[in-house]
């Protein structure tokens, strides 16, 4: 019995005449446990894409960046990866704690390569790894179902310009949020955030989308 394919899949199979080769796919790629060279792809990743389900059964993905090393495969069936502070929405986090089946896409665009990853996750807010990431306020445990590798025939290839200066980081301050300077949120903003703004002053928000179509990394 197939781990990856109902009916629905087989009904493509069969109208392109792709049945045995789906099969055999399934038969050599996926795989149930972390392999050495998986660990090694992944943990070298500084970003990732995260596929989670909301509570009225729609698919939803996000981006997830960090260093290269803030997913952590803990053991061969496990990984691990930290929520950092965003939009205050907590879409994904809270997602994950509605509907565990969680899907992860890890892409290198300069190989390239992709692998995918699909599992059963929680979220906690007492991780023992926590302590891990610095300002980490969440983390999200994934327990491996099936991983494989796709072809890579339509990457395209990018280089990285640089990372992200918001990414939390050893011995250096996180910068302010430029969004949150933006006139009109003031009042939803909590406490910590109301001082650094008042600190930094306020832009309007043709100000900062002007940075973001621009590219500004300042956005």
């Amino acid at each position: 019995m197939s781990r990856l394919y109902g009916d629905q899949h087989r009904a493509f199979h069969d109208l392109f005449d792709t049945r045995r080769m789906a099969d055999r796919i399934e038969q050599i790629a996926v795989a149930t446990e972390f392999t050495p060279e998986a660990k090694a792809f992944i943990e070298a990743r500084d970003m990732f894409f995260l596929s989670t389900i909301d509570h009225k059964g729609r698919p939803t993905v996000s981006y997830k960046g960090g260093d290269p090393g803030f997913v952590k495969v803990v053991d061969a069936t496990t990984l691990a990866f930290p929520s950092y502070d965003g939009n205050g929405m907590y879409f994904s986090m809270g997602n994950i704690a509605g509907n565990n089946q969680l899907g992860m896409l890890f892409i290198d665009f300069e190989k390239p390569h992709r692998i995918r990853v699909q599992g059963t996750a929680e979220v906690s807010a007492d991780d023992p790894l926590l302590g891990s990431w610095k300002e980490a306020e969440l983390v999200v445990r994934l327990k491996l179902s099936e991983l494989w590798q796709n072809c890579p025939r339509y990457i395209h290839r990018y280089r990285k310009v640089t990372g992200s200066r918001y990414v939390p980081r050893e011995n250096v301050e996180t910068p302010l949020c430029e969004w949150k300077r933006i006139e009109g949120i003031e009042d939803v903003l909590r406490p910590h955030e109301t001082e650094r703004v008042e600190r930094a002053g306020q832009i309007s928000i043709e100000e900062w989308m002007g940075r973001v179509m621009s590219g500004d990394e300042n956005a």
